[in-house]
């Protein structure tokens, strides 16, 4: 059996992540307390007792769902599991910086600055009301690509998340992706739906954030993961610095490729993923991606303990 840990993007936060794992392993409570400190504020407090509105805010979920991962991966460590055990790590999104910190790339502390540079200039990328996204269901992407070029007129409207066989998302200006969802309809989707999002993020209109990261990122150390890294807009695996830091800047406009990624990681042998963090979204598409594929979510304290008993 050949293992990958993966790691959840946006939209997995919850109040209370990581509580009780901080509260069981004094490893992943270190990490909560590194994040707070880089921060120079209690996320932490806004995690576990805040209101999900504030910590849904783009610059608070990137590095609270970060956190929530690397704790998991620290309680994990604590009972013997190192990140030598998977074959590659990958991550949805903000996820792909939760890989590369727990495969020892970027330190903790620099990943979560970087994640909150990225929050907020992916939000202040687009006025608050221009931009869109939409998840379009049924539909394949080379459909969703055709689709969103009908769409465009003149606008920016791209295939932004290729998250599984059933489901593409679409981004750009409001207008274009609203046009989308309804061309989608007609076209045989079995949905579209807008998403409630603050940003049309992984379309060209998020360029003044990639520009941010790619100064951001410039001044941050980056060394070889200990596994192979999985890139979103690569699909494929990478383990130099100077490449992780290039895609890192390609990947604020860059389509994030996950149902390639799940498969371009099967076809390199594994069969079990292990959804390290919040929630368990990835573990669904992966299941709608290969059948053959299984998986486990590891978030809390009792995943940790079942995992490290079997």
């Amino acid at each position: 059996m050949t293992i990958a840990f993966v790691f959840p993007g946006q939209g997995a936060q919850t109040i209370g992540m990581g509580k009780a794992l901080a509260e069981a392993y004094p490893a992943a409570k270190a990490v909560f307390d590194e994040v707070d400190a880089a921060l120079g504020e209690a996320l932490s407090q806004l995690i576990w007792e805040g209101d999900i509105e504030t910590l849904t805010l783009t610059q608070n979920a990137q590095p609270a769902l970060m956190a929530t991962s690397l704790a998991a991966m620290r309680a994990l460590e604590a009972e013997g599991v190192s990140i030598d055990k998977p074959a590659f790590v990958a991550g949805h999104s903000l996820g792909e910086y939760s890989a590369l910190a727990a495969a020892g790339a970027i330190s903790v502390a620099d990943t979560a600055r970087l994640l909150r540079t990225r929050g907020q200039a992916m939000q202040s990328a687009v006025p608050v009301g221009e931009g869109a996204m939409a998840a379009i269901l049924g539909l394949d992407l080379e459909a969703v690509r055709a689709v969103a070029e009908e769409a465009a007129q003149g606008e920016v409207c791209q295939a932004a998340n290729d998250n599984d066989p059933t489901q593409v998302v679409v981004s750009g200006a409001k207008a274009a992706v609203e046009r989308a969802a309804e061309i989608a309809k007609e076209k045989g989707a079995k949905r579209a739906v807008m998403l409630p999002v603050s940003a049309p993020f992984h379309c060209a209109l998020m360029q003044p954030a990639a520009d941010v990261m790619a100064e951001a990122l410039a001044d941050v150390a980056i060394t070889s993961p200990a596994v192979p890294l999985i890139a979103n807009v690569r699909a494929d695996a990478v383990t130099d610095p100077d490449e992780i830091r290039k895609l890192l800047v390609e990947q604020v406009t860059g389509s994030v490729r996950w149902r390639e990624s799940v498969q371009s990681m099967a076809a390199k042998g594994v069969t079990e993923f292990w959804e390290i963090g919040a929630g368990k979204a990835l573990s669904g598409m992966i299941r709608k991606i290969d059948r053959n594929l299984t998986s486990r979510q590891v978030g809390t304290a009792e995943d940790v303990a079942a995992i490290t008993a079997g």
